[in-house]
């Protein structure tokens, strides 16, 4: 039976294993001509309004149901632009291989990241790669910097204005119960995957039809539920949401029942909120629906002048009550 390869020590050395590694695999599946250059830095060729970005991934497991912590990358840093209207350009990635990593298993992520950069176009064009001794790094970390274009400077958290619509784009708390039963080797006869994915598409579309966008914010750590209180801080306003209008699906559901969580607090990788005018909410559902593959996309709730900073939360009994900042740590190493 051959030897299964794994990455040593040598490989973050600077001599010819590392450089090996890097024109074999990482400038293999990110070619492009900026990168092949091998300058020390990027010579980039930018314009106008610039996003700029940064995000480290940890998560536990590194491979999960609907992606992999290459493909998590790729998309959390992308979609930290989309948020901000930036179309994605540029994206540098930094690698922490722990000593003894199955090199089959680097080559997957990292095919998975080039397959990731084609949805948006965005190119990797810097890097760096570091190997740790064994017991350092838990498998692999990794950093993704992201700069994009802006397209419409005026998508801001602080702009959400009275009467607003706020809408989501898909169901929420896949990500996080997705790698909740992965952690946990839970057994249930579920298809549940994480929503993971690339939102410039749904983005650039949105942008394309000329949508006025007030705010965007893809739900990540802490939920949906982070982000409407960020946003409600952010803009002076009160936000209320109607429980039974939220798109939530039967496994999260019967995970939330599970482990005592709720599916507003739970991280997502692919979904977003967007505050929109009133007016024009039903048109911007309809286009996520139909160009955007946005088929749960819902309005979820509105922007008022009650319960200023607050996020309020009625339920389908008819009762409210406030929908807080998740507090502790939920699930660590989600991302």
């Amino acid at each position: 039976m051959p030897t299964k390869k794994t990455v040593q020590l040598s490989h973050g050395g600077g001599g010819k294993e590392m450089n090996q590694l890097i024109t074999d695999l990482f400038f293999t599946a990110f070619n492009n001509p900026i990168l092949a250059s091998q300058e020390d830095a990027a010579k980039l060729n930018m314009c106008g309004h610039i996003a700029f970005t940064t995000d480290s991934f940890t998560v536990s497991p590194l491979f999960f149901a609907g992606g992999d912590i290459g493909k998590l990358a790729v998309a959390g840093t992308v979609n930290d632009l989309a948020m901000m209207a930036a179309q994605p350009e540029y994206l540098s990635c930094s690698f922490i291989i722990e000593e003894g990593f199955a090199i089959d298993d680097l080559k997957t992520i990292v095919n998975s990241m080039a397959e990731e950069l084609h949805k948006s176009g965005a190119r990797i064009v810097c890097g760096d790669t570091k190997v740790v001794p064994k017991g350092c790094a838990d498998g692999l970390f990794i950093n993704t910097s992201g700069i994009g274009r802006i397209l419409n400077p005026d998508i801001s958290a602080r702009n959400l204005q009275i009467g607003d619509a706020i809408i989501v784009s898909r169901d929420i708390g896949r990500h996080g119960a997705a790698i909740l039963m992965a952690r946990d080797g839970l057994t249930l006869e579920s298809s549940l995957c994480s929503d993971c994915d690339t939102l410039w598409p749904i983005v650039e579309q949105l942008l394309a039809a000329n949508v006025k966008v007030h705010a965007m914010r893809d739900a990540t750590r802490g939920g949906i539920s982070a982000v409407l209180n960020e946003w409600a801080a952010a803009s002076n306003v009160g936000i209320t949401v109607d429980e039974a209008h939220i798109p939530v699906c039967d496994e999260v559901k019967g995970l939330c029942e599970l482990f005592g969580f709720e599916p507003y607090d739970l991280a997502n990788e692919g979904t977003f909120l967007l505050s929109v005018p009133k007016d024009i909410a039903e048109g911007v559902i309809e286009v996520m629906q139909r160009y955007g593959h946005c088929e749960q996309a819902a309005i979820i709730g509105h922007v008022t002048d009650n319960q200023i900073g607050k996020v309020i939360l009625n339920t389908p009994w008819g009762s409210s009550r406030y929908l807080d900042l998740p507090q502790g740590e939920l699930l660590p190493r989600i991302c």
